[in-house]
């Protein structure tokens, strides 16, 4: 498993492996920066990879675009994430998210960990249980990450088709805890829903409650829409989707949209505005930023859900700043979002 020149090695900080026998733990985490603050932070996904390189490709990837996020919200901690290999619905158990707290905690706080796809704050609570280092063991992140991208598929939509969100058609793919807040959020706008799951009974409930479409996972990215909303796991566009897909704007809460970055450019020839997803989520780590500046006292901690709604309404004028650039300098959303993270994070390692 090579790691220095690996493609999606991007001078990360710090790579480790963790594996526990007794418990079955094989874990991954990877730092991208500390710099300056000596931290970092990012969450645990749990998901039966089908390699060890696949794993390996995901913790690089997620834990680059961690560091963008924190940079480009101005937050006191460089990006990282962790992967935990296994199906979090059959190999989650008490004693490997305990050797999964021990990992961290042999970090001694290089590393904050957090929730993420297949991970709860419940689980969270049992890693505290092994180590402070811990985030979201008492809320969960999805509400402020909903919003955030709300507001930033609001500006997107805005940009883009010069109208608001009434009878705008979207495409939402997976209805987990972000994916079905964002479907509520738009369906109380006006907007036409057609949705998909790979629960499908949680799929036909959605729909039914919000008088949305139901369409199976297959089809959900070629329907004709304004917005396609990915909403699952990543790598969801590659070359095949890219040139079927039906809709003028990709705005949506999965990490690592584009199979390839390359293909940010293939958006841009097919005119289709598409808000990168390392900046239309990060009202999750806004979120997380809220229960950490409150955790010196968690017996008087109050999640104030208002409060951190608006904050993460912040997304939507950091991505008018990406649009706004990558029309000065001609170039993809994505390249635009990717310079000003770098910019950010250059400016921290000065500090």
């Amino acid at each position: 498993m090579a790691l220095f020149d690996h493609p999606e090695f991007d001078d990360h900080e710090q790579v480790s492996l963790f594996s526990d026998e007794a418990s079955g733990l094989r874990a991954i985490i990877a730092i991208h920066t500390t710099a300056p603050f000596g931290t970092s932070g990012g969450g645990c996904r749990m998901w039966p990879y089908a390699s060890d390189e696949e794993a390996l490709r995901d913790a690089l990837r997620l834990a680059r675009h961690m560091s963008y996020k924190l940079a480009l919200a101005e937050l006191p901690a460089g990006g990282a994430k962790a992967v935990v290999i296994g199906d979090s619905r059959r190999d989650k158990t008490p004693a490997l998210l305990h050797a999964l707290g021990r990992a961290v905690h042999a970090l001694n706080g290089r590393y904050i960990i957090a929730e993420d796809v297949g991970t709860t704050p419940d689980d969270m609570r049992i890693i505290h249980e092994k180590t402070p280092y811990v985030s979201g063991r008492h809320v969960d992140s999805s509400p402020p990450t909903a919003h955030g991208v709300f507001a930033g598929l609001r500006v997107a939509v805005a940009r883009r088709l010069q109208r608001d969100l009434k009878g705008v058609r979207v495409a939402v793919q997976g209805l987990g805890n972000v994916g079905r807040r964002l479907a509520e959020l738009l369906a109380a706008e006006g907007a036409e829903l057609i949705v998909t799951d790979i629960d499908e009974a949680r799929a036909r409930e959605v729909a039914q409650a919000l008088g949305a479409q139901l369409v199976t996972p297959d089809v959900i990215a070629t329907q004709d829409v304004d917005v396609f909303a990915p909403c699952a796991l990543g790598d969801v566009i590659d070359a095949p989707t890219l040139a079927a897909l039906r809709c003028t704007v990709v705005a949506g809460s999965a990490n690592n949209q584009l199979a390839d970055e390359a293909l940010a450019d293939g958006l841009v020839e097919r005119n289709i505005l598409y808000a990168p997803d390392f900046v239309i989520n990060l009202g999750g780590v806004i979120g997380a930023a809220h229960e950490g500046v409150q955790l010196e006292d968690a017996s008087d901690y109050v999640w104030d859900m208002e409060r951190v709604a608006k904050d993460a309404e912040r997304v939507g004028a950091i991505m008018t700043g990406v649009f706004d650039r990558a029309e000065r300098e001609a170039v993809s959303p994505q390249v635009a979002a990717v310079r000003s993270a770098k910019e950010a994070i250059a400016a921290r390692r000065k500090m």
